[in-house]
């Protein structure tokens, strides 16, 4: 025997995919009017993301399994093409054939096709024998397929190929075969039905996709309930917003999880409630000015409609008193402004102060306020800070003056400031102690609000906001005012952070002073 060999491919060796019809995809393009994103909510774009995505990845993996399956398959039928080749060697060594036609025989004999799988004996260009039993094609029948066999095939070479018929997309191998003394030609021809053997992965596939289309409606029923549970904090906050008004300022959003969600709900509520105390402060102190003025207008109108145009003196009087009261109203317009500018920026302007020189230069000015009163500096921070000069300069003189009006002449009246080391900051404290009657109980509480004028009988006239005044100097510096009272005196003092930073709870805008109380009061 001669020409049967198993050796390397021809060159007339065909890709198995030659015969296919290549895939074009078109996108459509849309023409028509867009659709508006406003429409969309944030719910709609969350699960149509998280489908994309999926559907993405489910068609990658899909692809990607197909495309695998596909060419193990193809592999395994050119393994199984060349097992054919294997399989004609071993016969022919076996039996002793003496001609050609014996020796196809033998291997027709000894051939048991498998599914999707056709064999044919070609004898000098004719399709001359087929195994014995059902064949899943039929080679013998065409014609023209065995004449493409018969025009491929070399004497001394396996050719190996892939042919489109009438009926399906073959994958073959042509064996020659020649035996010594026999002058005639042969061809063993094996072939594999590629529409068969790849239509059971396309049917896997098409599984494959019913399933994918399922798993995404899971997940998108499942990603629009999870974004609606998570996104109802955002709609409850938009009814709330949408509730709070100019009248009603008291609706918050439940609290619900620990999350970024619950997070951000618990500072829009913080929000809500800035916003109400705002509007309560804004609400306050417009009463307040409205009351605060209304009675030096008062006092004006009556004494003009009073007023006998015809009396110099009485003119004069009353001259006297309209420019007292409209002094009066200036300074305390002037003091509201004061209070409005203190809670925006700029209002505080840091520069690096000696502590020591401040000290003795608001000891000269307060000895100016009163100076039958015994001036006397308590102690003195040393070293420098970082403060608004002017801004601290006039709460303590404000703590001063009020010290004086509240104590007889002859008594001492004491300032002090220091620095203490904190946790995470120094700390300084400037204070004014005096030895007047003390501030009562009940008044300690209310002593830094605005229009506050204790019901004493030394208590002078006032606006009521210069101790206002000196809780929001310590706010804008990030600290806040102490009060310590009792029968034999009071001591304010304003406690401020020595560095730049800001306490929270200062600046969280709390309003609240600490208030101490020492002794019977």
């Amino acid at each position: 025997m001669r020409g049967i060999s198993s050796g390397a491919l021809g060159a007339r060796g065909d890709d198995p995919d030659n015969g296919g019809v290549p895939v074009v995809t078109k996108s459509k393009r849309h023409t028509t009017a867009r659709v508006d994103r406003r429409v969309l909510s944030v719910r709609a774009r969350i699960v149509v993301t998280i489908l994309l995505v999926a559907a993405l990845g489910l068609l990658a993996s899909g692809a990607a399994t197909y495309f695998v399956q596909r060419e193990r398959a193809l592999a395994g039928v050119d393994q199984a093409l060349m097992r054919s080749v294997t399989d004609l060697k071993a016969v022919a060594s076996r039996d002793q054939a003496t001609t050609v036609d014996q020796l196809l025989r033998a291997a027709m004999q000894q051939s048991f096709p498998a599914q999707n799988e056709s064999v044919l004996g070609i004898i000098d260009g004719q399709a001359a024998l087929v195994p014995a039993g059902t064949l899943s094609f039929r080679m013998d029948r065409q014609k023209a397929l065995v004449q493409r066999f018969v025009a491929e095939a070399d004497p001394t070479h396996v050719v190996i190929g892939t042919a489109k018929t009438p009926t399906a997309t073959i994958r073959y191998v042509i064996i020659p075969v020649s035996v010594a003394g026999d002058p005639n030609a042969g061809l063993y021809v094996t072939a594999y039905d590629l529409d068969a053997v790849l239509g059971a992965i396309a049917q896997s596939f098409q599984s494959y996709a019913v399933v994918a289309a399922g798993a995404l409606l899971v997940i998108g029923l499942a990603a629009w309930f999870v974004a609606g549970r998570l996104l109802r904090p955002l709609r409850l906050l938009g009814d709330a917003a949408a509730r709070n008004s100019a009248r009603d300022l008291t609706q918050r959003i439940p609290v619900t999880g620990n999350d970024d969600i619950s997070r951000l709900t618990v500072t829009i509520n913080a929000m809500f409630d800035r916003l109400e105390q705002s509007f309560l402060a804004q609400r306050r102190l417009l009463d307040d000015v409205g009351h605060e003025l209304k009675t030096p207008i008062t006092i004006v109108r009556g004494h003009l409609e009073l007023m006998e145009a015809t009396q110099p003196a009485d003119v004069e009087a009353t001259r006297a008193l309209a420019i007292d009261e409209l002094d009066r109203m200036n300074e305390l317009v002037g003091q509201i402004s004061l209070l409005a500018e203190s809670r925006g920026p700029g209002f505080v302007v840091r520069q690096r102060v000696d502590l020591g020189e401040l000290t003795a230069s608001t000891l000269a000015k307060a000895a100016m306020l009163a100076p039958e009163r015994d001036w006397l500096v308590e102690e003195a921070a040393s070293g420098a800070a970082e403060l608004d000069v002017h801004r601290v300069t006039q709460a303590w003189l404000q703590f001063a003056d009020n010290a004086a009006k509240y104590s007889t002449p002859g008594r001492t009246i004491r300032l002090g400031s220091s620095r203490s080391s904190g946790r995470v900051q120094d700390e300084l404290r400037f204070w004014v102690r005096d030895e007047g009657p003390g501030v009562p109980a009940l008044d300690q509480p209310r002593v830094f609000d605005r229009f506050v004028r204790l019901d004493s009988p030394h208590h002078p006239d006032g606006s009521g906001l210069g101790l206002a005044i000196v809780f929001a100097i310590a706010q804008a510096h990030g600290g806040t005012v102490d009060l310590l009272s009792s029968s034999s005196g009071s001591t304010f003092t304003m406690r401020i952070p020595a560095s730049l930073s800001v306490d929270d709870e200062a600046a969280d805008g709390s309003e609240h002073p600490h208030v101490s109380e020492k002794g019977s009061r």
